[in-house]
């Protein structure tokens, strides 16, 4: 099951990642590929890791290394090889982490290296969660392609829920070969949610405020390990299941 997650910043897709892969552990459901491909990165500090090397330093080391190559060296083992060692390893999961340029730079060499690394090693996880950058960027960049879910995060307030409906339709209108788009809305006060439907008339799942998610995060404490009997957690295990199960 592969799902990419986005939404609107501070929507809360970070969050959903990261309870998700912990759903997924807690339930053997392994081994699991994290990535990160937001530039903004924070899914590696979710999930209890320490700062992550990023495809993007990699890349920037390498361009350093190219024209430094004796003769006859083969420059794309050299490329396979050091991207390799980006993939921070651990127990039931990998985490993929695309990172961010050194100031104004584009990121379409950062894209076609992530989907390119990302194709060769999808295959060996029967697991896949994407933890997208914030608004629309990656849909027309192709990272957010061939996906069984793609879930749609959103909080009940009017600017989130158009962005949510704006990534709905430019997901629905391209040619990304999604099998199925499902909105989440993301309760951030207790009981703020009276009517979530607007723009939407089925939401997949609705995820309840809980003070644990928010303790950790004021405390920097990861996400996994959480208990599952907490509301969030709980909402989310729920989801999981049922899309494994129909996937």
């Amino acid at each position: 099951m592969k799902i990419g997650i986005a939404g609107k910043g501070g929507s809360g897709k970070s969050t959903l990642a990261a309870l998700i892969i912990d759903c997924l552990l807690k339930n053997g459901k392994t081994p699991i590929l994290a990535v990160d491909a937001d530039p903004n990165h924070s899914l590696g500090e979710y999930l209890g890791l320490d700062k992550p090397s990023t495809l993007m330093e990699k890349m920037e080391e390498l361009l350093q290394l190219k024209d430094k190559l004796p003769p006859g060296m083969d420059k794309a083992l050299l490329w396979e090889m050091g991207i390799a060692e980006i993939l921070q390893e651990n127990k039931g999961f990998d985490l993929l982490t695309m990172g961010r340029t050194e100031g104004a730079g584009c990121y379409c060499t950062a894209n076609n290296l992530l989907r390119t690394f990302m194709e060769r090693l999808e295959k060996n996880y029967p697991f896949v969660v994407m933890d997208n950058e914030a608004g629309m960027e990656h849909l027309s960049r192709r990272t957010s392609r061939e996906l069984d879910y793609l879930a749609i995060v959103a909080n009940p307030f009017p600017h989130s829920l158009k962005s949510a409906e704006r990534i709905w339709e430019i997901s629905r209108d391209m040619d990304l070969e999604i099998k199925e788009r499902i909105l989440i809305m993301v309760e951030t006060i207790p009981g703020e949610i009276k009517d979530p439907i607007k723009p939407f008339r089925e939401i997949a799942c609705t995820i309840p405020f809980d003070q644990e998610v928010l303790s950790r995060s004021l405390q920097n404490l990861p996400l996994l390990g959480i208990d599952s009997s907490s509301p969030a957690p709980r909402a989310v295990e729920k989801l999981v299941l049922e899309l494994i199960a129909k996937n």
